[in-house]
């Protein structure tokens, strides 16, 4: 599957044309390689996301044409991420 329309089924971006956007960009990288959108993903992947100083790594656990809502966590396994990372918390 190609690497936009994964984004977009996984809901790791939200719009393929985004997701598209983000590969052209240079901001998503595939095993360590910076991905165009027309990229082949496989179980197995690490794709990683940068959005400015933010970084989401996640493994690929499953390729599926289509899913639901409620199971496209399931796709994906998440090894990092700061996008919401809990260092940002007001710890007193």
């Amino acid at each position: 599957m190609r690497l936009d329309k994964y984004l977009k089924v996984s809901r790791i971006i939200k719009r393929r044309t985004v997701a598209n956007e983000a590969c052209s960009l240079g901001r998503v990288s595939v095993n360590d390689k910076v991905a165009k959108p027309s990229t082949d993903v496989k179980v197995g992947d690490i794709i990683s996301v940068r959005s400015g100083a933010k970084l989401l790594s996640a493994e690929v656990l499953a390729v599926k044409e289509s899913v639901r809502k409620e199971e496209a966590d399931s796709m994906y396994r998440i090894i990092a991420d700061s996008l919401n990372d809990p260092s940002d918390k007001g710890e007193d």
